[in-house]
């Protein structure tokens, strides 16, 4: 099928280029609206790719590609869920969370961590753990330097 191409114009000899801004809209009572990007299944070929990236700097840093959710007043807030996709007759998908390379200079750094808890609580836990197997060794858990 056809080619939607969304953009901003290119900038000028000394300004930034245009801002793209996909937002629903608040809500005073009930849930605001979703936005979804995917795409469509294939039947007999590989499903399609959505990949997220920003621009790189020649003279200055590299884009930022930032993730967060929602924040709540009287609740938990949001979830920020990453999974790889189950493989029905085969090997599951992948997860990858890697730092940049620094090809001068040193690797960037990966942190994982939780949040300091408030005045009345913890902060979270971090767990790491391996899945069950019903045919076989379980996953094994590894932590390593270089």
């Amino acid at each position: 099928s056809g080619i939607v191409h969304i953009r901003s114009a290119n900038s000028g000899v000394s300004g930034a280029s245009g801002m793209l801004v996909f937002s629903s809209g608040t809500a005073v009572q009930g849930n605001s609206g979703s936005i979804l990007i995917g795409t469509g299944a294939a039947t007999t070929g590989r499903g399609g790719l959505v990949s997220i990236s920003a621009g790189s700097g020649t003279s200055g840093v590299g884009g930022l590609v930032s993730m967060w959710a929602g924040q709540s007043t009287t609740l938990e807030g949001g979830l920020v869920s990453i999974s790889g996709g189950t493989g029905t007759a085969n090997t599951g998908g992948g997860v990858g969370l890697s730092s940049g390379e620094g090809t001068a200079t040193s690797s960037g750094v990966v942190t994982i961590r939780s949040a300091n808890g408030g005045t009345a609580g913890a902060s979270g836990k971090l767990v790491f753990s391996s899945g069950t197997s019903k045919g076989g060794n379980s996953g094994a858990v590894m932590i390593g330097s270089g």
